[in-house]
């Protein structure tokens, strides 16, 4: 299990491209009036699942074994099944998937109308992680982990290429935490461009299990994962993405509830757009860095907008 390289990113948008269209990288005059900052937002939100994992499964699906595609199996908390289910519906190949109890019910129902068997087991994602990998021992199903694989990181590393690309002169990307992969491909990507743009991931304070980790250089387990923001919900870190952003990550900012939801917030009255909990947290955690990143050019990926109905409703009943 290797890291992906720069040339594996390259690779993967010929399996990416097929299907989605490089998203947009805007400038929201609204946003900048209230952050006094250069703010740019790469709108993985407006992506077929309305979430930047789409191209991790189109790239990891496409490429599996004759033997392999007689089935996969996969746990998540949502956008990472839904890039698996989608994928998995194109490519002719049935896809079991594994969420928490009571998880966001809408991003369950949009795995099940890719065709998914949808499955609930466990208190957190965690859980059903463990429990898809017990299922996986028993079935001989190919286990699509949500991190430690090369191929879902190469595909949502061509995220980092479209910003690059479209704006060298990136000095910052803000990136959500969960299991790593998104961080761990714009980090790849920045440094086989010899980009100097910094890398900041973004945690949820309930959740912070990489970060206490990156920090200390001692993996932590956390008690719980206690976030809304079900992107970011993890207990642990994960062996290859944390070997990634160990060596390549430049910091880690954490968020409170309060200034998760008041991302959500700031999302919808500056660009119009819905974000999810860990969609949001790159404009939180840029308002909360303002000092540190002024005169900067700095890139927020919104990683999703599958935020549920009754999330959204406590979000904005303030």
């Amino acid at each position: 299990m290797q890291p992906p390289t720069l040339d594996d990113v390259y690779a993967a948008r010929e399996r990416v491209y097929p299907f989605i269209r490089p998203t947009p990288l805007m400038r929201h005059p609204l946003l900048t009036a209230e952050s006094r900052l250069e703010l740019f937002v790469k709108h993985e939100n407006h992506n077929p699942t309305g979430s930047f994992k789409i191209r991790g499964g189109l790239n990891l699906i496409g490429l599996l074994s004759l033997s392999e595609r007689r089935g996969v199996i996969s746990a998540t908390t949502g956008n990472h099944g839904q890039s698996i289910a989608l994928a998995c519906q194109r490519e002719g190949v049935p896809c079991t998937i594994l969420t928490p109890v009571g998880n966001n019910p809408e991003k369950n129902a949009a795995m099940r109308a890719c065709g998914a068997a949808v499955i609930e087991f466990g208190r957190d994602f965690d859980e059903a992680r463990e429990r898809v990998e017990q299922m996986q021992a028993e079935s001989g199903l190919r286990y699509v982990h949500s991190a430690n694989e090369p191929l879902l990181i190469a595909g949502v590393g061509t995220l980092a290429l479209e910003i690059l690309e479209e704006q060298p002169d990136t000095e910052v990307i803000l990136v959500p935490i969960g299991g790593g992969s998104g961080a761990s491909g714009c980090s790849i990507v920045r440094t086989g461009l010899g980009s100097r743009a910094k890398v900041i991931g973004v945690q949820a304070e309930g959740a912070s299990a990489f970060a206490q980790s990156w920090r200390s250089g001692t993996r932590v387990v956390g008690d719980h994962a206690a976030t809304f923001a079900e992107g970011m919900a993890t207990r642990v870190t994960f062996d290859l993405t944390f070997q990634i952003l160990q060596q390549e990550l430049d910091d880690v900012v954490t968020l409170t509830e309060e200034e998760l939801a008041e991302g959500v917030r700031l999302a919808l009255r500056t660009t119009h757009n819905l974000a999810e909990g860990a969609g949001a947290a790159p404009l939180a955690a840029a308002m909360k860095l303002r000092d540190r990143l002024s005169g900067q050019k700095v890139a927020c990926v919104m990683t999703g907008g599958n935020i549920d109905v009754a999330t959204l409703r406590r979000v904005l009943s303030v």
